[in-house]
């Protein structure tokens, strides 16, 4: 049964409040030399099917579940 992994990231152009409050706290830390961090979803699933259905059927979750496509990015891996 493959394996799908799922990625969910807010768009470039949205401001990240989740990130920069993880950035700020790394800066706290000492860790000065970090320059921006985004904060996103990873999903993983099993999905039984042939390559192609799995693929088709990852879209339509993604597009109408698992990511909002307004302000979200999406990408997806479907494994062996």
């Amino acid at each position: 049964m493959p394996e799908v992994k799922v990625f969910v990231t807010l768009k470039p152009t949205l401001l990240d409040a989740q990130g920069r409050v993880v950035q700020n706290a790394l800066h706290a830390l000492g860790y000065d030399n970090v320059k921006s961090v985004r904060i996103g979803k990873y999903i993983v699933m099993d999905v039984g099917g042939d390559p192609q259905r799995v693929a088709r059927d990852v879209k339509e979750m993604c597009d109408k579940l698992l990511a909002n496509p307004v302000i979200e990015d999406y990408r997806f891996e479907v494994g062996e």
